[in-house]
């Protein structure tokens, strides 16, 4: 069961939500998906798998509180998902049966706070080269930790490193005009998106994946009370809107002039990117939507290259948040059966996890190795637990 979780600013998570939405100029929070889920509605026969999953992380940790991929690749990103994974169980940083996994991660991370904010480091092997991702990743997790730190020099240590962290994702956003869309006063929409590493040293290069991250870690920090300027989650959503093509799929950058393919990948994350932005009726939101739901194969009968759990792991939180009549809402002249549904994605994707599940309590399969796959699959398993306002309905 999930403990009580309070922001930075002491609000309550419904509070949080409709100021962050409301700071973001987008529409009011009324929630697509109907009611609010309870801790007990993982169904009884998925939950063993969970704990076997969540106890695979546990002993896999590492003792000084990271987890990393195959050759210790991608440290940061690997310990902000692994860690976030057991906040969904309903632990915290002083609660809970992992809360000593917690504290330790949140350990590592804030060990890693770089003076111009930077969490990691881009030296060090496995980051350098992509420390937006990681960096990205971290905030998530710590912003949503930060509620629950207790008062005192540590608290205070923590919202000054989320602060810079905030600040650091700001200054490495890319800048750059649109030629398709203008603002209400006739100016070309600004767009902001992210690289692999930051704009400066990146020479302005961006792509849809990283500009999910950092949306998504940057409306965690906000819904903590930390300050994150409204213009940086608008320009990314402008950036994702140019990079949006005709069928309604998000392509990969917009480097080189844009253009290309719609990826399912992208264009998944791109859903839920807009659900946390405020986004939740936009004609953009739906044009996503449409193009994913014909795209996007059930778990296990398709691989999108090296992306398949990518892709769900933020496709689940998209179908999550429109849990079942939001789809409805939507596309309200939608037949019943063809409507997108949580219950329905659910009883297609978690046996199919259950199945694919490891003796050891981990999943295994493509390049980057188990902790991420089974960070990933605990997350889509225990959305319902309704833990964090960053995936709350």
């Amino acid at each position: 069961m999930c403990v009580p979780f309070r922001t930075g600013a002491g609000l309550t998570r419904r509070e949080a939500l409709l100021a962050g939405a409301a700071g973001l100029g987008a529409v009011a929070l009324t929630g697509l998906g109907g009611g609010k889920a309870r801790a007990d509605e993982i169904p009884a026969e998925f939950r063993p798998c969970v704990e076997k999953g969540l106890e695979w992380l546990n002993k896999n940790q590492s003792k000084d509180g990271h987890w990393e991929a195959f050759g210790g690749q991608y440290p940061l990103t690997m310990t902000g998902l692994s860690a976030m994974a057991m906040l969904m169980q309903g632990s915290t940083i002083r609660e809970g049966k992992y809360k000593d996994n917690i504290r330790r991660a949140v350990d590592w991370l804030m060990a890693r706070s770089m003076p111009n904010g930077m969490i990691g480091n881009p030296n060090i092997p496995g980051e350098a080269g992509r420390y937006m991702y990681g960096h990205g990743y971290a905030l998530l997790f710590l912003s949503c930790v930060y509620g629950e730190e207790e008062e005192g020099e540590r608290r205070r240590k923590l919202e000054d490193m989320l602060t810079r962290a905030a600040k650091f994702t700001r200054d490495a956003q890319t800048r750059r005009d649109s030629t398709r869309y203008k603002d209400k006063n006739g100016k070309w929409l600004k767009l902001g998106g992210w690289g692999y590493i930051s704009a400066k040293e990146g020479n302005n290069f961006d792509e849809g994946s990283v500009t999910i991250t950092q949306v998504q870690a940057l409306r965690a920090a906000r819904n903590a009370g930390i300050a994150v300027p409204p213009d940086a989650i608008q320009e990314a959503v402008n950036y994702l809107q140019e990079s949006t093509n005709d069928q309604g799929g998000v392509i990969y950058s917009l480097a080189g002039g844009g253009g290309g393919e719609g990826r399912p990948a992208l264009t998944s994350a791109a859903i839920s990117c807009g659900f946390s932005a405020g986004e939740y009726n936009s004609p953009l939101v739906k044009k996503w939507l449409t193009f994913a739901k014909a795209a996007v194969q059930p778990v296990g009968d398709v691989r999108f290259g090296q992306h398949d759990e990518y892709t769900h792991y933020y496709y689940a939180q998209a179908i999550y948040i429109l849990g079942e009549d939001g789809y409805g809402k939507l596309f309200p002249e939608s037949k019943e059966s063809d409507r997108l549904k949580w219950s329905t994605y659910r009883a297609n994707t978690f046996p199919k996890l259950k199945a694919q599940q490891s003796g050891d309590g981990s999943w295994t399969g493509g390049h980057v190795g188990p902790s991420f796959i089974t960070a990933v699959h605990l997350s889509i398993m225990q959305l319902d637990n309704a833990c964090l306002p960053i995936y709350q309905r």
